[in-house]
């Protein structure tokens, strides 16, 4: 079985989140700096892997006061913990081009297994001749199980920032090289 690594192209892809504010809006952001390679099986790609590795200091939610506040120790505590981690353990095929990535999410100094629905998108050669790939791929998790447990009660009823995190994943990758497995 042969294993390519293709590094992942962060100019062409984006690592982003959904939280709810105030019980009945969204705030949307995403992490500006990470870095991440795959090891993508030519014959099967639930034989692959992949590894992300997230600057947590790179958070963007468009609002610098609420970055701020988002890299302090209420959440992320970005001095103790600058990084945030995902290393899949196995990757499950659904049929078509669906998989389901299991792995290992570490936020601050706590580890969770999430599962990402992802989709291959496709393969294609770009225009200086590189061999590239895409990814997709959702997930939701309770922040809490992280650590990330500041919040403020409302007056009306429920509280400032929502439980629930939804992940959306948008990959493009750049093959580097081939590897024959024993």
């Amino acid at each position: 079985m042969t294993t390519n690594t293709w590094n992942l192209d962060t100019v062409h892809s984006a690592v982003g989140f959904s939280v709810r504010h105030l019980v009945f809006a969204k705030v949307r952001g995403r992490f500006t700096s990470w870095s991440g390679s795959l090891q993508l099986s030519d014959d099967d790609l639930a034989q692959s892997s992949v590894e992300v590795s997230i600057d947590a200091a790179s958070i963007d939610t468009g609002t610098a006061d609420r970055d701020t506040h988002l890299k302090s120790p209420d959440f992320f505590d970005v001095e103790s913990f600058p990084k945030l981690s995902f290393r899949s353990n196995r990757i499950e095929s659904l049929g078509g081009d669906r998989y389901r990535v299991y792995g290992d999410l570490t936020i601050k100094d706590v580890t969770r297994e999430v599962v990402l629905e992802s989709e291959f998108s496709g393969r294609a050669k770009d225009p200086w001749g590189n061999d590239r790939v895409a990814f997709t791929a959702k997930a939701s998790l309770d922040r809490r199980d992280f650590g990330l447990k500041w919040n403020q009660a409302l007056e009306t009823g429920g509280v400032v920032v929502g439980e629930r995190v939804d992940l959306e994943i948008e990959v493009q990758a750049v093959k580097a090289a081939a590897t024959r497995a024993a």
